[in-house]
């Protein structure tokens, strides 16, 4: 009789807060023949605060590819391995892409242990509308490139959700106040169910400003939640709108015409910003 194949078990782990802990997550935990860990220090503490004690495999950004075909070839042969992250639900700017595709593509049974996120927590308590969002992850590092960036989703009508480390913080809010505007609503997440979790909200602007007045703002784990741009407006002179848009495209980034040409017209600045897109322009001059 052919030998059963094991099963991946994809277990969100606690964003900080050791209660949220789920009677399945634990379970798992005790019962996988191994835990494949994002960084298996962070796991291990966790695992002797829970009381576990199981054998861990590094399973990382760097070396995934490499790290498959063995934790495949262990699935195939019966045992049921279990995925974690270093807080939250694996794959959600975290690795495992790749073991639960090549999972799924052999055939193996991969099953969802559902927990905290620091998604959808801070979609919770960042009071925005949460009906429709996107999740954005990390921006890039680099200004130029955060700002092309964060250009690009100026006219998205849906709330944005992004992470960002703490050293970058002021500089991510000013950007996303230049690029999407400084009046657009916000809030800034940090902390999360930890013992110190602190919810900022308010403009981009004012967010922005108390980044770089208070110390603890740019501290601890952080999660940015923004509200989407605003419907399209009526009684906009179109005409007049599309022809500012033509002739301050050929002079500047489309971020800066779209806000001049919002200034001049009274549309709002996605709107604007969604006409630079049908322009043909140079790129972008350096600041």
């Amino acid at each position: 009789m052919a030998k059963p194949r094991g099963r991946l078990q994809v277990v969100a782990t606690p964003i900080g807060n050791m209660g949220d802990v789920s009677a399945r997550a634990r379970q798992a935990l005790e019962n996988a023949a191994a835990i494949a860990a994002e960084d298996t220090r962070h796991t291990g503490v966790l695992l002797q605060a829970l009381g576990i004690a199981r054998p861990l495999l590094s399973l990382h950004a760097h070396n995934e590819t490499q790290r498959v075909p063995e934790i495949l070839a262990r699935l195939d042969a019966g045992e049921t391995i279990a995925l974690v992250s270093d807080a939250g639900t694996p794959l959600l700017s975290d690795p495992g892409y790749e073991l639960v595709r090549a999972a799924a593509q052999a055939g193996i049974d991969v099953e969802a242990i559902p927990g905290p996120s620091a998604i959808t927590t801070a979609l919770a308590v960042a009071g925005l509308p949460v009906n429709r969002f996107c999740f954005e992850g990390f921006l890039p590092a680099k200004e130029r490139e955060r700002r092309a960036h964060l250009a690009e989703l100026a006219g998205e009508t849906r709330t944005l959700v992004f992470f960002e480390a703490p050293h970058r913080i002021a500089a991510t809010l000013a950007d996303l106040a230049a690029e999407l505007g400084a009046d657009r609503r916000a809030a800034v997440a940090r902390e999360l169910t930890k013992a110190h979790e602190t919810i900022y909200r308010g403009t981009l602007a004012d967010l922005a400003e108390k980044s770089l007045k208070e110390d603890n703002f740019q501290r601890g784990e952080i999660t940015i939640v923004v509200a989407g741009a605003a419907a399209a407006s009526s009684g906009v002179d179109t005409v007049l709108l599309r022809r500012a848009v033509g002739l301050l495209s050929k002079e500047l980034s489309p971020s800066r015409a779209a806000a001049i040409a919002a200034q001049l017209t009274g549309a709002t600045r996605a709107e604007a910003y969604a006409l630079t897109q049908h322009q043909t322009q140079p790129p972008p001059k350096s600041d």
